[in-house]
């Protein structure tokens, strides 16, 4: 039988063995069949442990309790929430992972391809020199987001579960598709009774994160007049030129490649056209909700304006809010953040509040009346062949988790 370096490793290679890309083209609920598989695993995995309320909904969503100890049934619930599916934007099948039992430091060479994880691009390798690393080979993504925090909340579990540590209900739950922005579309919160929740995945293992970015995505829908171009003078209106003068109009230092932290930017994300017509799509993201409406405002301008040069329709702006900034609800149950904070310090870190440049299942969550900020896994470089996580990190995020769990604030 292969030996792995602890049962945590043993689950994480296990997870990460299937195939659980969400599908951004999908409708269904959840987008791909295959994120079944590794549901199931869980399921069993739980009702093994000998959870209660274990449960494998049909839109692929599993739950379980742990229940309170004597004694702790007065205490709040609190929920432990991961995803199963990973990232489409690159290969998360037949991943071959690598481990690295003590990194020396320095460039690491990913064996699949023979390209490196460069400590000029990822500089926080400095601080996990001697720990034990697991990456990708280079063909693929890992799926330590979010395998890692599913990992971790099973090992804790288990932990708990085969302790003396008092702690009142414990809820989990994994959920399908957070990756293509539909991971909270059919939680249960009638059936999941936690108080307040975590998701387990972020990437420092002492960050718990609680500001995340409002998100709108916009299209311009452009309509053109295409006439034989020898006779087109004064007739002709190319739409395809109309979308490279409206992506000319925006700030060109207000792009995801040129911001940081807290600021914001339009991203476009896709192009295309022809003289007839044209199609234009950005995500738009600020923290700040002012600035945020600004964002929108200019866009809207901008259709005026276009409008106004080419004629009347010629221009059509839609734009779908996705979600809001958690931190507005976070405000309001500070004993949450305080709470995980405690933790982090007793297990020997620094806590730390990054604002998270994107979004998670937990700020829809929080506004869905679940309390709901993100911990770090210990995992880096997401979504690509760069991928890579610290065992030794995971390790720390397990302790976390019970930490947290066995200090459960009153109801």
């Amino acid at each position: 039988m292969k030996k792995y370096h602890s049962k945590l490793e043993e689950r994480f290679l296990k997870y990460v063995s299937y195939w659980t890309t969400s599908d951004e083209e999908g409708t269904s609920n959840p987008t791909s069949p295959r994120e079944f598989e590794l549901a199931k695993v869980l399921e069993q995995e739980l009702n093994d442990m000998g959870l209660s309320k274990v449960l494998l909904s049909d839109t692929c969503y599993v739950y379980g309790l742990l229940p309170a100890t004597p004694g702790m049934e007065n205490k709040k619930a609190v929920g432990l929430i991961a995803h199963m599916d990973t990232a489409p934007d690159f290969s998360g099948k037949d991943i071959k992972p690598q481990i690295i039992a003590e990194y020396k430091g320095g460039d690491i060479l990913l064996k699949g391809n023979n390209t490196y994880i460069r400590v000029s691009d990822f500089p926080h390798l400095n601080n996990l020199v001697g720990h034990r690393l697991i990456t990708t080979d280079g063909t693929t993504l890992l799926g330590a987001d979010d395998k890692a925090g599913i990992a971790e909340i099973m090992t804790a579990i288990d932990e708990i579960k085969n302790s003396d540590i008092p702690h009142g209900d414990i809820w989990v739950c994994f959920t399908p598709d957070e990756e293509v922005g539909m991971g909270p579309n059919s939680f249960d919160l009638d059936y999941f009774k936690a108080d307040y929740a975590y998701t387990v995945d972020g990437a420092y293992e002492g960050d718990i994160a609680y500001e995340n970015f409002n998100a709108a995505s916009a299209v311009f829908d452009i309509k053109g007049i295409n006439v034989h171009p020898g006779e087109a003078k004064d007739i002709m209106v190319n739409a395809a030129l109309i979308a490279c003068e409206i992506a000319s109009m925006l700030p060109k230092q207000e792009t995801p490649a040129h911001t940081e932290g807290r600021e914001g930017f339009f991203h476009l994300t896709d192009i295309s056209g022809d003289v007839g017509s044209a199609k234009l799509s950005y995500i738009i993201r600020d923290h700040d909700k002012n600035l945020f409406e600004s964002r929108l405002n200019r866009l809207r301008a901008l259709e005026v304006e276009i409008n106004q040069i080419y004629g009347a329709n010629t221009v059509t702006l839609t734009i779908t809010h996705s979600y809001e900034n958690m931190l507005s609800v976070m405000k309001e149950h500070r004993y949450i953040i305080d709470l995980a904070k405690a933790a982090i310090a007793s297990s020997g870190l620094e806590p730390v509040s990054y604002p998270v440049r994107g979004g998670t299942d937990g700020a829809r969550l929080s506004f869905m009346g679940l309390p709901c900020p993100n911990l770090g896994t210990g995992g880096y470089g997401f979504h690509g062949p760069y991928e890579h996580v610290s065992v030794t990190s995971m390790e720390r995020v397990v302790n976390i988790l019970k930490e947290i769990v066995s200090n459960p604030a009153e109801k």
